[in-house]
């Protein structure tokens, strides 16, 4: 039986040790939008790896990161040929790098790289995901041109053995557009920004959250170069998207009504961008430890703009 819910809301309970409460709502069988995403994020999460391999995946998709790095140090020692520890030190590197331990993701990563390019084609899509890996490391490290480059080179890949609208492509295309959002770039973030949400549109679910991703990046694109009724509009489609998807309290949601309450502050709204301000402040609150920075930064928006009225 494959019983779904919806995610109401999460609170956090006990920050020393992580500790939340989830509240959850039985859905019905027609529930047609949550049952279509329900199938995508199985399908994402390995389908046809072995159990303790999907298990790490969902562990790493959940943020428990600690208890993943156990399940995949387990299936590494018991790892019987080169291509089995080829996804075991990449899923390493995965969390090393979600730690924020990032010479040790490369270390990992590297591995994992190493022994694909012995084993496979350069156009193999696992390969791609090496480089695009290491890519996302070098970028966390603020290394924009290193980050660049291994990026393009995934791109290249995944372009050569991906049909167009697979969603790893799209995957490429934002990688790509936000190193170029980092440095200020913003025309050509645009563009592979533009290219991610067309392959999106044709190969998720219309709720799917990596879709809220894409409007959203392309909101703050605008943002930056001044346009903000064209920030607002794919902004408000993020939210939208997220309000259907996700938690009521979830991270995401809080980041919408910041990025919104930027875009009104910009245009003078002064008390639409309160409000929204204040709606991320409340999110932050339920859903983040107290010594978060984005709960600093809501907050101190919130402070700021009260100033204003």
């Amino acid at each position: 039986m494959h019983t779904v819910f919806r995610i109401g809301d999460i609170q956090l309970m006990d920050e020393n040790n992580d500790l939340y409460q989830v509240n959850l709502t039985l859905t019905s069988d027609n529930d047609q939008d949550l049952r279509t995403l329900t199938e995508q994020i199985r399908q994402e999460t390995f389908p046809d790896s072995k159990g303790w391999y999907r298990l790490g995946q969902l562990l790493i998709k959940m943020a428990q990161l600690n208890k993943a790095q156990e399940v995949y140090e387990v299936l590494l020692h018991q790892a019987t040929n080169e291509s089995e520890k080829a996804i075991i030190y990449h899923q390493l590197g995965r969390i090393k790098g979600s730690q924020r331990e990032y010479s040790e993701a490369l270390t990992s990563l590297e591995n994992a790289l190493t022994i694909r390019q012995q084993l496979l084609p350069f156009s193999h899509p696992d390969l791609a995901d090496s480089y695009n890996r290491i890519g996302a490391v070098y970028y966390s490290m603020n290394d924009y041109p290193k980050a660049l480059s291994y990026f393009k080179i995934a791109l290249t890949i995944r372009q050569q053995s991906l049909p167009s609208n697979h969603p790893d492509l799209g995957d490429s295309y934002n990688n790509i557009g936000v190193v170029y959002y980092k440095m200020d770039d913003c025309p050509k973030a645009l563009s592979y920004y533009d290219k991610t949400l067309a392959i999106n549109q044709q190969s998720l679910p219309t709720n799917h959250p990596d879709l809220a991703m894409s409007y959203n990046n392309i909101g703050l694109v605008y943002n930056s170069m001044g346009n903000y009724l064209q920030a607002l509009s794919s902004l408000e489609k993020a939210l939208a998207i997220r309000q259907q998807s996700l938690p009521s309290n979830h991270p995401d949601l809080g980041a919408s009504y910041n990025y919104l309450g930027l875009v009104n502050e910009n245009m003078d709204n002064y008390a639409k961008a309160h409000s929204f301000y204040e709606r991320a402040v409340q999110i932050g609150q339920q859903s983040l430890p107290k010594n978060h920075p984005n709960l600093k930064l809501y907050t101190e928006k919130l402070e700021s703009i009260k100033k204003k009225l």
